[in-house]
This record gives C-alpha cells, structure tokens and sequence, in this order.
C-alpha cells in the first residue's frame, strides 16, 4: 500500500493483538508514529487490548490527549484494574466526566479479588445510585472474593440481590454461590443451590463435590459423583482432583485407585493438580510406593508435585529420599517454598539430621527470605529436643518472631519426656494446659513422665477442673 489510513494501522495492530503478538503489535504502533500517522482512540483500544506495554500507552494518551475520550479512559481503568492496579484505576475513574457501568464493574471486580470488600459494598452502593446493575461477571468476582467470616452477612445480602434480579438463575451465579456457601462449610445451602438448577453443567457438579470435600463430607461428594456419571457427565481433572482428596480424608484407597484407572484409561495428563492429588492420595492411604511410581511417571513435576512427594518420603521416614528430591528440585532451577521446606525440616526431624536440619532452617530464612511459620518451627524444635539440645530449642522458642502456639510447645514437651526432664515438662505443661486444656495428650506426657520419676498427674487434673472421661 502506497498511503497507509490510520484506520489500516489500526486493522494490523488489532489482528497480531487478537493473536497474541504483542511484541509485534507494538512495532507496528511504533512504525505508525516513524511515518507521521496520528493514532486514534481506536489506536490505544487496540494496543491495549493486546496487553502492549500499559504504562507508556498510558503515558501517550495523555500527551496527545486522548486519555480525555470517554472509550479510552473507561479501557484504562478496566486494564490497570484487570492487572491489580486499583489505586490507579480508582483515580481514572473519579476523573471521568461520566460514570459508566464498565469501568464500575472492573473496580469492583478488581476490589473483590484482593478483597476488600468494604470497598465492593460502597461501589456497589454508587451502582444502585446511578440506577446501575451487576452484570453476572462482576457477581462471581464478588462470591469469589468472600472469604472471610466477617463478611458473610454480605455474602447473604449479594445472594438476596442475585435473587431478586434473577442473576441467580445464571449458572456461573449459581456456581459461585456454591463456591461461596463451600467456604463457609454451609453445605445444606449448597445442595439446596445446586438440586435446584434446572440445568447441571459439568462445571457445577465440580463446584458442589469440592464444596462437599472442602467441608469435610467426602462420603457425600463420592456419593454425587456417582450420581454425575448416572446424568451423562465424564468427570474431567478437577472432579478426580477433588476426589483424591476426599479419598485422603477417608483413608479411602480402592476408591482412590478407580479414579487413577478412570485416569490412565482416558488418557487424561497425570501432570501438576491430578498426579500432586495422586501422590497425595497414595500417600495418605499407606502405599508410598505407588505415590513414588505416579512421581516417577511425570515428565516434568511442578513445585507443588515435587513437594507432595518430599511430603510423602518425610511422612514414612525416607529423610534421604526426601532431601534428594530436594537437591534434584534445585537442579532444575525450581525455587522452594514454605511447603517445601515443612517437607524438608520434617524430614530431617523424623530422621535426626540435626545438622541438616539446621542448615535448611538456615537457608530458608536468609537465602529465599521465607518467614518460618508455627510449624516449621515446631519441627525445628522437635528436632533439637529430639537430640537433648534443649537450650537451643529453649532460645529458638524466646527468640520466635510470632507466639508459639501448642505445636511448638508441646513438641518440646515430647522431648523433654523422652530424655526425662521433669522440670522443663513441668514448665511447659503450664503453659499448654492454658493454652489448650482439653488437649489430653498432654496430660498422657506428664503422667508418663512422673510415672518414670514417680510422680502423680491426677492432682493437676483436678487443679484445672478437667475430666478425661465425659
């Protein structure tokens, strides 16, 4: 083409955006500049639709003005929104002249993700202002974003809304109120929500099986996915993740074992979420060797793949097997993280490597700047009150950055049962029978402890009112 429109421009920047080439599309608006074309809004609506290089489109609309065009500020605010910029998405909104359902919607989508839902209610209330309606793309986000106790009642109030607009009826509605009421264990609300749909979409049969395992009712998801595969529906890899799960909480191996058939007879990937769910599963259910089978079976383990089997060699006291998986994860330049690291320090702990253990501790805190949570500091401190080094599992629990909790404690309680030393169990049993008084493992530690130094720990039982028989 002799002379190129800004409209031809435009039609080349939308076709390599729409594909993904997002480099490309960039080059072109470049070159579009070098030969003196003046972009449009249609310009910045294309580019930014490409995900092309947000800040300097941004920074070009308001040089040449266009930022002040109705479309474009309403796609920056969507845009910064969608990639978690809601200070910024908030300030392009208060400046529009008009306020208009789009950009509301991508704020209140965006506020819900990071869930703050204080600000979800005050721009909702603005919607109902300006005689605005949620769309049911913003109603999921919202279901999404309740996570909280707190926020529950609100949670009820969006569903009332749902109600009465008929946004419930919509099956991506309904699927997240099911997400919802599963978070908060209202499992009798979610059986209510999914038997009354008129249309049950694979997606929904997922939502209330994981809802069921979530809650720990796992007889009834197993008891549903029969059901699915009565009405028609083929489970895909998120209904045989959820189930595994389940099976775990069950001890449910058999079950466990059909699922993996169903797996390798359908040819579904044993990649990431199903085969960390299967070694998981196998694990759990006391067949390590199984667990390691499906591992070894996967071309490339993800991090969450490679820690459900550290998890599991730590479990069955294979310390060397567990912190070989970890030298081979680091081999292939996979960062560990805080499960990691449990996987390992446990590991270490039901081994007695001591200086191992140490060692991870070590690298976990200053090398990948991971803060230790309350159990990778019980293990730690199981480790050393295992060893009888309990001044430095003593100055480890006085230095700890949070509260111990009865973990902590009372894995140096443990300790100091096993190597007989009265006074220190003496002293921490004071403090976790505060801590946790209806704990009677606790009291089984003492009572063997004195018994060995003939001691008696019935008095203390009475002191603190408890009965181990109710």
């Amino acid at each position: 083409m002799n002379e190129r429109s800004v409209v031809s421009w435009n039609t080349m920047i939308s076709a390599f955006g729409q594909n993904c080439h997002f480099e490309e599309a960039m080059l072109v608006f470049k070159q579009m500049r070098e030969e003196s074309v003046e972009a449009n809004s249609v310009t910045i609506l294309s580019l930014l639709s490409a995900n092309a290089h947000l800040e300097s489109i941004h920074c070009y609309a308001m040089k040449t003005g266009l930022i002040n065009e109705a479309s474009v500020i309403t796609a920056l605010v969507c845009v910064h929104a969608r990639h978690g910029n809601t200070e910024l998405a908030e300030l392009l909104y208060n400046s529009c002249a008009q306020k208009n359902l789009v950009s509301l919607t991508a704020l209140i989508s965006s506020y819900a993700e990071k869930g703050n839902i204080g600000l979800v209610v005050e721009c909702f209330a603005q919607m109902q202002q300006l005689d605005m309606k949620l769309d049911a793309v913003a109603m999921v986000s919202i279901l999404h974003g309740i996570k909280y106790p707190a926020h529950f009642g609100i949670g009820l109030a969006f569903h009332g809304y749902g109600l009465k607009s008929g946004l419930s009826a919509d099956c991506l509605v309904a699927n997240g109120l099911i997400s919802m009421y599963s978070n908060f264990d209202e499992i009798e609300a979610v059986f209510s929500l999914f038997f009354e749909m008129r249309e049950k979409p694979l997606i929904s049969w997922n939502s209330v099986i994981s809802g069921c395992v979530q809650a720990g009712r796992s007889s009834d998801a197993m008891e549903l996915f029969c059901q699915m595969k009565m009405f028609g529906h083929s489970p895909d890899a998120i209904t045989i993740a959820s189930l595994l799960s389940g099976c775990c909480q069950l001890g449910h191996l058999r079950f466990g074992e059909r699922l993996h058939t169903h797996v390798l007879r359908n040819n579904l990937e044993v990649e990431d979420f199903v085969g960390t769910a299967l070694i998981d599963m196998y694990t759990k259910c006391g067949r390590i060797e199984c667990a390691e089978r499906v591992f070894k079976s996967i071309k490339e383990p993800c991090l969450a793949t490679r820690n459900a089997i550290i998890s599991g060699y730590s479990l069955y006291g294979l310390e060397h097997k567990a912190l070989g998986c970890y030298y081979e994860m680091r081999a292939h330049g996979l960062k560990p993280d805080k499960i990691t690291f449990l996987g390992v320090l446990a590991a270490c702990t039901h081994g007695g490597l001591v200086y191992e253990g140490r060692k991870f501790f070590q690298i976990m805190r200053e090398e990948f700047s991971i803060v230790p949570n309350l159990q990778h500091y019980a293990c730690v401190v199981s480790l050393l009150g295992r060893a009888g080094l309990f001044e430095e599992a003593m100055d480890l629990v006085k230095n700890m950055e949070i509260e111990p909790d009865s973990a902590v404690l009372g894995a140096l309680l443990s300790a100091a049962c096993i190597h007989q030393e009265v006074r220190l169990g003496e002293c921490l049993a004071k403090k976790l029978f505060f801590l946790d008084c209806n704990n009677g493992g606790f009291y089984v530690l003492m009572s063997n402890l004195y018994a060995i130094q003939g001691g008696i720990v019935r008095l203390m039982m009475r002191d603190t009112e408890f009965s181990m028989i109710e």
